[in-house]
């Protein structure tokens, strides 16, 4: 996967807005954009620092319920340790995980999307649509960016 990019989203399907995540990379995964790949999971989980560390960038795509009211676009770096402190792990320790254990921690973002309904539903808020359609543009022009 040498010079590819890869988008994962993250969250629970099943729990609104929570969705949000696997529906951007869903609808990524659509456009059959070069050299881009998707992974979608319910949550970030040691085994995704292989694919991780063999991308040249990586969008962490996930929901938001205490962030600003906007989608944010955020460069992110490895976490100090790659040590796991529960089930799940955030994207900065996936990050030092693919750095200590496979060698390569690639150039990543975080995009997260603002949520307001987290209750059991397959549907999204209006708010939580808009956000993923913003945040589906934002990767689309990360996409063009050289990697240098």
């Amino acid at each position: 996967m040498n010079g590819e990019f890869l988008v994962i989203g993250y969250g629970n399907t099943l729990r609104g807005d929570d969705g949000v995540g696997p529906r951007v990379a869903e609808a990524v995964a659509a456009l059959h954009l070069p050299g881009v790949r998707t992974l979608i999971c319910q949550q970030l989980s040691p085994e995704h620092a292989v694919p991780i560390s063999q991308a040249e960038t990586v969008v962490f795509v996930d929901a938001a319920m205490d962030a600003p009211k906007e989608v944010q676009l955020r460069p992110l770096e490895p976490g100090a340790s790659s040590q796991l402190m529960a089930h799940a792990a955030d994207p900065r320790t996936m990050l030092a995980l693919a750095r200590d254990v496979l060698g390569h921690a690639p150039r990543a973002w975080w995009l997260t999307i603002p949520a307001t309904k987290m209750e059991f539903s397959e549907s999204l808020s209006a708010e939580a649509e808009r956000g993923g359609n913003e945040a589906l543009k934002k990767i689309e022009n990360l996409c063009r960016i050289p990697v240098n």
